[in-house]
């Protein structure tokens, strides 16, 4: 963590935990037919765009056909795993009692198997957000995306991994688990990896099965303009969603910390850790439904149990607590943040000595996953 950062003390740390306390309360009691409503209509809007998307690609002689069907289902796309896969596996619906918006059991359009990403995202990022060496969405195993990551020659592509891990971000998170990065170097052996790799390997063939042959194949003679316009459905999902999340974890102000700093946190350490390890991004309402409101990255960390479309409601309330404990509140436009990500990306795959930079220590070993210190924020309760 760096010097300036705030320095609470204990009580205020403990009021501050309170009063996010109290906002959470209040919005997990007001859940009602108001938020079923939405999450379903969002549902509606999001087969329409596929059945509509996929419609309109078996007609794609006619090329602005194929490029409307590219759009629909690139749309389709995006809002199944934005706005509705990641926040309804979060639980944000389990209230509900539908089977069809339980958090352990939705199934989401794309290659990481749901249950190994409630793992590796809801329980291992979301409770040690930015802490590094045990939150692995720091660099996802690939970049080096902070001061306190050891720098060596591997991270000289940089700027080259992180524009392959966009395009091909689903295909990222899916191996997330795997831990690539400790298979090469013999720290685990693939044994170990069995049953995930076996997981990885029934959701993705069923995912490549379903746009990459069997759409396709019912397309005919115009198979092969099908399966570009689905391979190009995906790589605009993944290129949006990656960076909605990047933008949202690491642009500049934003701040990590080390296994020591956050050991035996209180609930109100906890919610200053996340503030600080997380930025939004400003826009309007269509914005923020297509960025799944993660653009409202902060309440998501603080509150990732509650319904995803309230947090651009409770953020005003959020920005003027922060405002009165002197706690920075990072936002601001998409191409800021993207920019400041870009470099903060590209300065990093440079030599520290290069950037005038205290080499920093290599990070303790993550420790096994211990039960989560804040449950109620990771499940709704």
């Amino acid at each position: 963590m760096t010097d300036t950062v705030p320095k609470l003390t204990p009580e205020q740390l403990d009021i501050f935990g309170q009063e996010l306390d109290a906002i959470r309360q209040r919005v997990l009691d007001d859940r009602g037919e108001r938020d079923l409503d939405y999450i379903r209509r969002m549902i509606r809007i999001q087969r329409g765009l596929e059945v509509t998307g996929r419609g309109l690609l078996f007609a794609s002689c006619i090329p602005p056909a194929w490029l409307a069907g590219v759009t629909a289902l690139s749309l389709s796309k995006i809002l199944d795993n934005m706005e509705i896969g990641h926040n309804v596996m979060h639980g944000q619906y389990d209230w509900t009692g539908d089977p069809a918006l339980s958090g352990h059991g939705f199934e989401w359009d794309t290659a990481c198997p749901s249950d190994q990403w409630r793992h590796s995202h809801n329980y291992m990022h979301h409770t040690h957000t930015n802490i590094v060496g045990k939150d692995r969405d720091l660099g996802y195993g690939i970049l080096r995306m902070s001061e306190e990551q050891s720098w060596n020659p591997y991270y000289l592509g940089n700027p080259v991994y992180a524009v392959l891990l966009a395009v091909f971000f689903e295909w990222g998170v899916a191996m997330h688990d795997l831990e690539v990065e400790r298979l090469g170097s013999g720290d685990i052996a693939w044994d170990e990896k069995r049953d995930l790799l076996a997981g990885i390997w029934r959701k993705a063939s069923r995912q490549v099965l379903k746009d990459y042959v069997l759409f396709p194949i019912l397309a005919g003679p115009q198979a092969a303009l099908v399966l570009v316009g689905n391979a190009t459905a995906n790589i605009v999902r993944n290129l949006w969603t990656c960076t909605i999340i990047f933008c949202g974890h690491f642009p500049a102000g934003v701040i990590e910390f080390t296994e020591e700093e956050t050991a035996q946190e209180t609930r109100g350490e906890w919610y200053f850790r996340q503030l600080l390890g997380s930025a939004n991004l400003t826009g309007g309402k269509l914005f923020h439904i297509m960025a799944g409101n993660l653009s409202h990255q902060i309440e998501h960390h603080l509150f990732p149990d509650i319904p995803a479309h309230r947090y651009g409601e409770i953020a005003v309330e959020v920005s003027e607590l922060c405002a009165r404990f002197g706690i920075p509140y990072n936002t601001g436009p998409l191409g800021k943040q993207f920019g400041s990500v870009v470099k903060k990306i590209c300065r990093l795959a440079l030599p520290d000595r290069l950037r005038g930079a205290t080499p920093a220590p290599a990070p303790a070993a993550a420790a096994p996953p211990a039960d989560a210190p804040h449950e109620p924020l990771l499940v709704a309760g």
